[in-house]
């Protein structure tokens, strides 16, 4: 029988991982058709059914949930063992992949990418902003990115950029237009630019001053799901929005959006970047670590 090639066993355990050709083949950069053409070979060559497929899912067989995961520790032990063998030249090497809400994204792009690019040439960056949470690890990302609250317990966390503010902002025109609250009851007098999370509820935006803590649904006839999008729209005169504080800075800096109700938005815990602790952490994530600590302490 002749054996079956590393790279056909590894896109099993991709397909086997995220249960979806399209998913796995953009993983690894081929079509969903070439992923297909590969795992009926390995399973010609093996001589049994490892997937049962159908127009809309894919699950393992009973054979197929077997090599699974006899497979799954073999491989993660390759990929560390190639990590150490990256990092005895001294030089990082290897692409990063990060998952990371919207926001920590732009702050990444403008804080950190660039000097992670410039310092570490052998080093490339894979973001994918997204408002929903994942779990990395089955995902296949090396690390994730999200408030320190959200993040899991079993995980080494690398805290970076201090506490973070939410804050309620509008644009000049509409304050001299519609008057800013003075407390966070009169919201309810004003247009609110809602914020529909990914779970598709809507966001109730929380307030705390001096112990008391509130937490409003905001009226308001323009709902959207993207930060920037909510940002656009108080630049446009929308309304007021309830946004982190880095994802408006150069906008409060440049007078084009004012803050309100400052008093009632106290700083939170802030960022922080995530990975399993069971892993051998690859060249390239310690060279971004060692970055996002230099520029975002």
């Amino acid at each position: 029988m002749p054996r079956p090639s590393f790279n056909d066993l590894n896109a099993f355990v991709l397909v086997a991982t995220h249960r979806n050709f399209r998913r796995a083949a953009e993983e690894v950069g081929v079509a969903p058709s070439t992923l297909s053409h590969a795992m009926k070979s390995l399973e010609k060559s093996l001589g049994v059914r490892l997937l049962n497929r159908t127009t809309r899912s894919v699950a393992l067989t009973e054979a197929g949930e077997r090599l699974f995961t006899r497979l799954t520790p073999v491989l993660e032990d390759v990929d560390a063992a190639l990590a150490e063998a990256s990092a005895t030249r001294g030089v990082p090497a290897g692409t990063v992949r990060l998952n990371a809400p919207e926001t920590a994204a732009w702050l990444l792009v403008r804080e950190v990418v660039p000097w992670v690019l410039d310092r570490f040439v052998d080093v490339s960056v894979d973001l994918v902003t997204e408002g929903r949470f994942v779990d990395i690890v089955e995902a296949g990302f090396d690390a994730g990115v999200r408030l320190g609250e959200s993040v899991p317990q079993d995980m080494v966390a690398v805290r970076f950029g201090g506490d973070i503010r939410f804050v309620t902002v509008a644009s000049p025109n509409y304050l001299k237009r519609a008057g800013p609250p003075t407390s966070p009851q009169d919201l309810q007098r004003h247009a609110g630019i809602r914020h529909r999370m990914p779970s598709g509820k809507l966001y109730r935006w929380e307030f705390e001053r001096r112990g008391e803590k509130l937490a409003i649904d905001v009226p308001g006839r323009l709902t959207l799901n993207s930060i920037a999008l909510m940002v656009e729209a108080a630049l446009e005169d929308r309304g007021i929005a309830y946004v982190p504080e880095p994802a408006v800075a150069p906008y409060l800096r440049s007078g084009r959006l004012e803050t309100v109700l400052d008093d009632w938005c106290p700083p939170g815990p802030g960022l922080v970047l995530y990975y399993p602790g069971h892993r051998q952490v690859p060249s390239a994530l310690q060279a971004f670590i060692q970055v996002l600590r230099e520029r975002l302490p």
